[in-house]
């Protein structure tokens, strides 16, 4: 079966950037092959695409989140069938590629029915930054009645975050602008301080102790240090090249595709959906021609929800 992707000929700037096909092979033990309707955007794409990443495999299809229709499956796969409406977390780096292809073979255990109530576009936009929110949380190891800050409170991924560390018995500090503050505090969060240049000083006002883990959407790096508490745990979005540059605190960095075959936390967050504790968000749809212009508005910040290529 051939399959129509986004492409990667190598690491770059949007030159780089073709829609071509690709040969998608059959399913083996514990693999399914998605009919792709819809693969959501994310800065992850972007940074593939600049840097080349750890991918061994040219050319590059990018794209770590999907819904679509299982097509066929694996000869030992009895928990999906075909003609299933699914969503899936993905890998890029790796010879079968990512999600942004209109076929793409993903292992079983990343695959799971759709929530009822959403759509395979929105559906597309739930399971990387679902799955990252979920993890973020078991990192911190929070038990209730802690606090838990989220930097960059009105954010798509810190919306899910935040609405599960209520469901988990948490106290929620976040930050955001003026005119999103009531969003976030619709979301959950206790306290909301107004988004500015200074977030530790704003959460240590609120709490002068510190809080015991903070998840930082927002990149804010080093200087939220403050706003930790002796021992607690900071758990950055994009990585650390420094494990060991605070000893006052913990850094754990938050490594989405750890947890991609998590199938329990998918089919969480489809419950979540559904039971309306969570809500897919979508930025806008685009044709997979489009790739670029959707790479363009999610780096240019402030989505309330994904970019979204359409199959």
């Amino acid at each position: 079966m051939r399959a129509r992707a986004v492409t990667y000929t190598g690491p770059g700037g949007e030159e780089v950037i073709s829609i071509a096909e690709r040969v998608v092979r059959a399913p083996k033990s514990g693999e399914v092959r998605v009919k792709v309707a819809a693969a959501a955007v994310s800065p992850t794409d972007v940074l593939l695409r600049k840097t080349g990443g750890p991918a061994p495999f040219r050319p590059v299809t990018p794209g770590m989140d999907l819904a679509g229709t299982v097509e066929s499956v694996g000869p030992d796969v009895t928990r999906l069938a075909v003609g299933d409406e699914v969503m899936a977390a993905v890998l890029p780096v790796r010879e079968d590629g990512g999600g942004q292809a209109s076929y793409v073979v993903v292992p079983a255990a990343s695959v799971v029915a759709r929530p009822k109530t959403a759509s395979l576009v929105e559906a597309s936009t739930l399971p990387m930054n679902g799955l990252t929110a979920l993890y973020a949380l078991e990192i911190a190891g929070l038990k209730p009645g802690q606090v838990f800050a989220v930097s960059g409170g009105a954010g798509y991924m810190a919306g899910f975050a935040i609405a599960f560390a209520k469901e988990q018995g948490l106290r929620v500090i976040a930050d955001a602008k003026i005119e999103e503050m009531d969003k976030v505090a619709g979301l959950g969060a206790d306290v909301v301080v107004p988004r500015g240049s200074d977030f530790a000083g704003a959460v240590l006002k609120e709490f002068p102790e510190g809080v015991d883990a903070l998840l930082d959407t927002a990149l804010l790096g080093e200087s939220s240090f403050p706003a930790i508490r002796d021992g607690g745990v900071y758990i950055p979005v994009r990585g650390w090249s420094d494990p060991e540059s605070e000893a006052r605190i913990r850094i754990k960095p938050v490594m989405v595709p750890d947890v991609f075959e998590r199938t329990e936390w998918l089919e969480k967050l489809a419950d979540a959906v559904d039971k309306g504790v969570i809500a897919p968000g979508v930025y806008g749809e685009f044709s997979p021609e489009r790739v670029a212009e959707a790479q363009r508005l999610t780096m240019a910040g402030g989505m309330r929800g994904r970019a979204v290529i359409v199959f």
